[in-house]
């Protein structure tokens, strides 16, 4: 009994250390390379080379017809590429902005390894090139974060003074994504990479929206709720479908009620 024993716990320390040294691998999924232009999916616009602050260079796209003064970026989720997200540029596009999509470190075309302060960097060099060379008014600049995304999003709002948040399929923190996923596991002892939105969205400053679908088998409907309760004023806009599924965009009310937010936040 004390060798099983023994042999059990040596098994279940070595899948802890296994989830400890590859949870990087886990959480970024950088799947695919999309076009180098975005008109290879049917948008208007054109290539931009970002440059982060530590030396990485970032593919994105500015996708506009030209007479856009407001704008949104897009900070997408853990998997894939900005070529995955035509469908919501053209949604953002059909309401009259301009929208900047980026592909996060080692994602896509961009270079480098994806990591948590990594992505925060990203989105600061998105910004910053939006509302310096991009020509952009800070004041009608709102950011999307779609899943992973969206800690992504709160961070740069906590960085940057941005006109507005859109929050879909957005998580409480990492952790609780994955204690959910691996309840044989200690995630919360094991995780490296925090973005702990919760803590983080009463310190944000700007008006939130989120959405969520009640029928999200990945990030629990729940999640959306308790963010809500920690930022008095924002609301949940509740959408349908999986958590890879389309989500606001299924819906023309939905789309409208994203408008409406943008329209009072970045006119």
């Amino acid at each position: 009994m004390i060798q099983i024993l023994a042999v059990s716990l040596g098994s279940y320390a070595a899948l802890c250390l296994v989830a400890f040294v590859l949870q990087t691998r886990l959480v970024y999924l950088p799947i695919g390379r999309p076009p180098r232009e975005p008109a290879a999916v049917g948008l208007p616009g054109r290539e931009v080379a970002l440059q982060t602050s530590d030396g990485e260079r970032l593919h994105a796209w500015l996708v506009a017809e030209g007479h856009e003064r407001s704008a949104v970026i897009i900070c997408h989720g853990n998997a894939g590429h900005i070529g995955d997200r035509a469908a919501l540029a053209r949604a953002y596009l059909a309401m009259d902005r301009a929208v900047f999509l980026f592909d996060y470190r080692g994602y896509g075309r961009s270079s480098g390894t994806p990591h948590e302060e990594g992505t925060y960097l990203d989105a600061l060099a998105a910004w910053d090139w939006l509302t310096g060379q991009g020509g952009f008014d800070p004041q009608r600049v709102a950011v999307h974060g779609e899943s992973l995304g969206g800690a992504v999003a709160i961070e740069l709002a906590l960085r940057r003074g941005v006109a507005g948040l859109v929050l879909e399929s957005t998580f409480t923190t990492l952790a609780d994504v994955g204690a959910r996923a691996y309840p044989f596991l200690p995630v919360r002892l094991l995780a490296r990479i925090r973005y702990d939105n919760l803590a983080k969205l009463p310190r944000v400053g700007c008006p939130v929206l989120f959405l969520h679908s009640p029928a999200d088998q990945l990030v629990p409907y729940a999640h959306a709720k308790r963010l809500a309760e920690a930022l008095p004023g924002s609301r949940v806009v509740d959408t349908s479908g999986g958590h890879q599924e389309p989500g606001f965009l299924q819906r023309q009310e939905w789309l409208d009620e994203v408008s409406a937010f943008l329209g009072e936040q970045a006119p």
